[in-house]
């Protein structure tokens, strides 16, 4: 198997993950398990989005989390952000890295927001002006490059129109997140390996759903296609409110097992991060979905 020596994983349990949480943690809870995050290794986190707190109320706190985090010069603190009034929300709390979303389903697309995602992209640029004159890095995430509920099917020209309008933009930090749940390791292998070609002066990270229990793999199929960014969530957490059926992230316990177990490193102490997925099931009083919280690690079995 071709596989990479070394991985970066993002930790979005805090805004992907809570987005999708009847329980609202406090600003205080968000900081603490920041502050872990960054002790156990993680050196890129996604701390929230900056979004109308009517929307999602999950993510009202932000600014404040922002505020209040002890900021380590090492670590890339990151924020979602989807329009002009979401940058000027990360000026004003010293947010250094936001980054834009944008559907590769038309047919979504149009039903949201009424444009189609090319049109969606461009009208970005006065947040990419914006950020970039305030020392604010940006970066691009499409939605759905691997299937969507409203076509089914999305095709790969779809996926590099988008990208071009990005990289247009200069964006060229690109994330493919496939939100639906929807793709399959051959599919992602296929895919990655085109965009790279096409686009090699693009940074790729993959962020998958587990909605049909193939988020590991896919993530496998991609780092065999040279991508070595990840997104994950402590405890598998997450889920799209706004695409049906959609479940949690990749357990980011789960790949750093895998990683560890298959000589690739990631720079992340699993046993703290373990210790902050439990934290985070008595934070919202209920069992996770991770592997690793219920069976423990292969290393564990050497007690018995």
């Amino acid at each position: 198997m071709k596989l990479p020596k070394k991985i970066t994983i993002c930790e979005v349990g805090l805004r992907d993950g809570l987005q999708n949480e009847s329980k609202i943690l406090t600003v205080d809870e968000k900081v603490k398990i920041a502050d872990l995050l960054v002790e156990a290794g993680f050196n890129v986190i996604e701390i929230g989005s900056f979004v109308h707190p009517k929307t999602v109320p999950q993510m009202a706190s932000t600014d404040e989390v922002f505020k209040n985090i002890n900021m380590n010069d090492k670590v890339e603190y990151r924020a979602l952000v989807v329009n002009l009034k979401g940058v000027e929300r990360a000026i004003e709390c010293g947010c250094k890295k936001v980054k834009l979303n944008v559907s590769a389903s038309k047919a979504h697309n149009i039903a949201n927001i009424n444009m189609t995602p090319e049109e969606s992209v461009a009208k970005f640029k006065d947040c990419v002006d914006l950020a970039t004159s305030n020392g604010i890095e940006v970066s691009g995430s499409i939605s759905m490059p691997f299937g969507s509920p409203w076509e089914y099917k999305i095709t790969a020209d779809d996926v590099k129109n988008i990208v071009n309008a990005y990289v247009n933009l200069g964006i060229k930090e690109i994330s493919l997140s496939d939100a639906s749940g929807m793709a399959v390791p051959n599919q992602v292998y296929e895919l990655c390996i085109d965009m790279k070609k096409t686009f090699p002066e693009v940074k790729w990270i993959l962020h998958f759903h587990n909605t049909r229990g193939l988020g590991m793999a896919n993530i496998l199929a991609g780092m065999q296609a040279g991508i070595t960014w990840f997104d994950s969530s402590f405890g598998g957490l997450g889920g799209c409110p706004f695409v049906p059926g959609a479940a949690g992230n990749v357990v980011t316990e789960d790949i750093l097992h895998m990683c560890d177990e298959m000589g690739i490193k990631t720079g992340i102490d699993i046993d703290k991060s373990i210790l902050i997925a439990k934290k985070m099931e008595v934070l919202l009083g209920r069992e996770l979905y991770g592997y690793l919280l219920k069976a423990g690690k292969n290393s564990d079995l050497i007690k018995y």
